[in-house]
């Protein structure tokens, strides 16, 4: 605002009210209104009157100069009215009327009046300035004519963030200067009384031209010429003001300055707009650069993983069994580290790798991009169908190694059994064959021949009690073969020794039999106390030999009632030993009647009996071999070892009845969540990302039950009596928790991404989901067909069902389930109504930027890309950008149209 001394009196010059200023902020009258208040009756002060004289005569001259004339005196120039209207012609571009060309005064009155009504014709009202001042030449008046042409034409229409024309100026002044030391632009005369001001403006836009650091605030004579030579020879802006006019002077005239500064803006308002384009352009590119970034992310992630599982599903469809149990448990042991080690960081990478899809997606969409196809193959489905079949080859894996190690022990205890019962009939028939094949009974006398055929009959009795063993080992060489065992070759020859022997022996028998019966006839004498004797010592030491075989016998069990079977069947035999050795008593005492007999009639016995080779020393022998407490013993040693398989047991049904049913309760409460979020999105995701870190601090539970199933398996434990659940089902349980979470984590951030691209407001989105909502009567998380139309019918939406709201629903349909799936998600409807409130940036907007930046060519150059983009993003333009093939083509030229349409998919344009 002018100071004029001693103002008795306020007039206006300038525009009133009337103007129409830009930006909304303040009209430029009310401006004037406020600022330009002067006394017609005095004069303006001299150092300001100089500045506006000087600043005024060079503004008008570098427009006039464009129509081939200049004024030298601005109050006496302008009093004939044709320079004033010729300026007004050439700053307007417009036409006024045909001045007059006589030389009275009531000709130039005419022409000025004339250039007033014109001013006045834009919207100017000029207050206290009519003609007759102007063509007396009046220095004052025509000032403030010129400042209001200055303001209409050169001024008013600078707006900066909605501001009133001289605020847009000063916050254009200071937000170039706002990077620059010693330059704190407040207004428009103190400010620039040093020169800084001025070669920041130029050093901001054409930074080649001034050495800024090398400026000395104390210096401002310099620094005002300096900058004043620069805009004339390089911007074309005359000098308008003198530097020592501006130093010497306590407060520079505000209209002098506000003029020259205007020129500086006007000047750079191309880069200004050219700068406007390449941000625009930067802003596109990076989001393409973003979204191909995370493309191939994507297409690695992808192939990674599919190649895990095409390396692990021949690994887990291999169910060649192995020969030995080691070799199983080995297989079984790198199975569990698959489940516990290698798999569930995979488990991850495909839930985050459906993550980064959808997010990629919601990010293309957000930005008018075409959707991402990824490669042949690699498909979200693709991921999802060989996921499938990798756990199909893996379902049932472990059980087959379970199975399998069942098998192989059972084939372990049954070879041992053959081995045991085999080595115990060889013992039993070594030397058979010989004893068959002697001929003793030739010379045996009566006597010896009827001990022979008693020995001979007690034979063939405990030839016929060994027949059962023989079978039980066929029996076993059988069930190896079926059971496939590995050394069946071995089994298989050893059986048929023993097989070929037992005929051997039988076929022996018979002969030795029929000779024994020939020499019988002949011979007649019987001991009756030793046929006695070897009758019944022959059964109880068949007995003795069962039970001592039966208390060898290897047993296994996997139960606790198993064993405590065994031991009530041992405890009843120990019950029957009372009773044997009576048996065992009365036998030992026919021995000692016979020797008692033969001592008190002095008979000679010749030496053992002769009807039996089981000696009362064989039967005490025998009887008192240790054999009961040692299977008491194995069989207390098996039973802890069955309590302990119990308590592990119990241990992991206890831990696991409250895993199982917990993992249950957080997917049920997942799913409500999702349906019945309150809150801003923020909030939602924040309770969500808690509700995950209370799923996280649950996995030491899973860790510990992972602990006990390795006990079990361990303990080759294969049933639980105590739980319906298996490791299987808590592994798949927590894994589809894990996902769930995330999932539903990943949908909130993508409507935060939706909200805050398309400026959607809290309310809407609150809005929005209560529709969805209300009418997603089953909370599965999509809306049918009709579902869906009574929810656009609740918000606005006239689809009711005559022909163009049938045609209306249709078209929406068409883009919220372009699969045709019959299902609207959540998702899907936010897309949609977040397309129907907002606006984003088009193909046709990006080639607008483009064709700034190419000076409103049709095409661009490379060299035009690296000076107005960044570098990176620059190049990117130019290893994309097709070859211009207009016939305006120059070399080098480059097509940014197709750029652009390709950018936003062909139905943007």
């Amino acid at each position: 605002m002018v100071d004029y001394h001693a103002a008795n009196q306020s007039y206006q010059y300038g525009p009133s009210s009337a103007g129409n200023g830009a930006g909304g902020g303040g009209s430029m009258g009310d401006y004037m209104a406020q600022e330009d208040d002067w006394d017609r009756d005095l004069l303006l002060d001299p150092a300001w009157e100089k500045q506006q004289r000087k600043t005024f005569t060079a503004w008008c001259n570098s427009h006039l100069r464009k129509a081939g004339t200049q004024i030298e005196n601005i109050d006496e120039d302008f009093r004939d009215g044709l320079k004033l209207m010729l300026l007004l012609e050439v700053i307007s571009g417009e036409r006024l009327p045909k001045p007059e060309r006589g030389k009275m005064r009531v000709h130039k009155i005419n022409n000025v009046n004339k250039a007033l009504d014109f001013i006045a014709s834009k919207g100017v009202k000029l207050v206290s300035i009519g003609a007759e001042e102007i063509v007396d030449g009046n220095a004052k008046m025509t000032l403030g004519m010129i400042w209001t042409i200055i303001l209409r034409f050169a001024i008013q229409d600078i707006s900066v963030e909605e501001t009133s024309a001289k605020e847009g100026l000063l916050l254009w002044c200071q937000r170039k200067t706002a990077p620059y030391k010693n330059v704190n632009v407040q207004n428009f005369h103190i400010s620039w009384k040093d020169g800084l001001a001025f070669n920041a403006l130029i050093h901001r836009h054409r930074p080649e031209l001034i050495e800024y650091d090398k400026l000395r605030k104390d210096d401002p004579v310099t620094n005002l010429n300096n900058a004043f030579e620069v805009a004339e020879k390089y911007l074309d802006i005359p000098k308008m003001l003198d530097a020592e006019d501006i130093v010497n002077t306590a407060r520079p005239d505000e209209k002098a300055i506000m003029t020259y500064v205007s020129s500086f803006y006007h000047a750079f308002s191309g880069a200004q707009k050219a700068e406007t384009a390449a941000n625009r352009i930067c802003k596109v590119l990076a989001v393409n650069q973003e979204n191909e970034h995370l493309m191939e992310d994507y297409e690695k992630l992808a192939s990674d993983l599919l190649e895990w599982i095409r390396r692990t599903i021949p690994w887990l469809e291999d169910r060649v069994p192995q020969k030995t149990i080691q070799e199983m448990q080995q297989k079984l042991e790198d199975f569990r580290d698959y489940r516990r080690v290698h798999k569930p960081p995979k488990v991850q990478e495909k839930c985050q790798l459906e993550i980064n899809f959808n997010t990629l997606q919601t990010k293309l969409r957000l930005s008018n991009r075409p959707a991402f196809m990824p490669s042949e193959g690699k498909m979200v489905s693709d991921i999802n169908n060989g996921w499938q079949h990798l756990e199909q080859a893996e379902k049932g894996y472990e059980e087959w190694l379970l199975n399998e190690i069942r098998r192989l022990e059972r084939l372990d205890h049954l070879a041992e059994k053959f081995r045991q019962k085999a080595s115990i009939h060889e013992a039993w028939t070594d030397g058979k064959e010989a004893m068959l094949k002697h001929r003793d009974y030739e010379t045996a006398t009566l006597s010896d021949i009827k001990a022979l055929i008693r020995k001979h009959e007690a034979f063939e009795s405990d030839l016929a009690a060994h027949q059962d063993r023989v079978e039980q080992i066929a029996a076993i060489a059988q069930e190896l073969n079926e059971l496939d065992y590995y050394d069946s070759h071995n089994v298989n020859t050893r059986c048929q020794k023993i097989c070929d022997q037992w005929d051997a022996l039988g076929s022996l028998t018979h002969s030795r039999r029929e000779a024994l019966e020939k020499t019988e006839k002949q011979l007649e004498a019987i001991d009756q106390l030793h046929l006695e004797y070897a009758k019944r010592a022959a059964p109880f030491n068949n007995w003795m030999e069962s039970a001592m075989e039966d208390l060898q016998d290897m047993f296994i069990v996997h139960t606790i009632e198993e064993i405590e079977g065994l031991i009530s069947a041992h405890d009843q035999f120990k019950s029957t030993l009372p009773d044997a050795d009576r048996e065992r008593e009365a036998i030992l005492a026919i021995h000692k009647e016979a020797q008692r007999i033969a001592e008190s009639n002095h008979i000679k016995l010749s030496g053992s009996n002769p009807y039996t080779t089981v000696t009362p020393q064989i039967i005490n022998s025998k009887w008192e071999k240790q054999l009961v407490p040692k299977r008491d013993h194995a069989l207390l040693e098996e039973q802890s070892k069955q309590q302990s398989n119990e308590h592990l047991r119990r241990q992991f049904a206890s831990q696991a009845n409250v895993v199982g049913p917990w993992i249950q309760t957080k997917m049920e409460e997942i799913g409500r969540i999702s349906i019945e979020m309150n809150g801003t999105l923020e909030d939602q995701l924040s309770h969500l990302k808690q509700y995950e870190r209370s799923i996280v601090d649950y996995k030491p539970n899973l860790d510990l039950l992972e602990q006990q199933h390795q006990l079990i398996q361990e303990a080759l434990i294969f049933d639980n009596k105590h739980t319906n659940y298996t490791m299987e089902h808590i592994r798949v349980g927590w894994e589809q928790l894990l996902t769930t979470i995330a999932r539903t984590i990943n949908e909130v951030e993508n409507q935060i991404l939706t909200r805050d691209a398309k400026g959607i407001s809290q309310e809407q989105m609150q809005e929005f989901r209560a529709s969805f909502n209300h009418f997603d009567k089953d909370h599965g998380g999509a809306l049918g067909p009709e579902e869906f139309k009574a929810c656009l019918i609740s918000l606005g939406y006239d689809v009711e069902n005559d022909r163009q709201g049938e045609a209306e629903f249709n078209r929406i349909m068409s883009l919220v389930d372009p699969n045709h799936s019959g299902l609207v998600t959540f998702q899907a409807f936010i897309d949609f109504m977040s397309r129907e409130t907002t606006d984003t940036d088009t193909a046709d907007q990006v080639i607008a930027s483009f064709k700034v930046l190419a000076g409103d060519k049709n095409f661009i150059t490379a060299e035009e890309l690296r000076r107005e983009l960044p570098p990176d993003q620059a190049e990117y333009c130019i290893a994309r950008m097709a070859p211009y093939q207009g016939p305006d083509a120059v070399p080098g030229a480059l097509d940014y149209k197709s750029f652009s349409t390709a950018l936003y998919g062909e139905s943007d344009l």
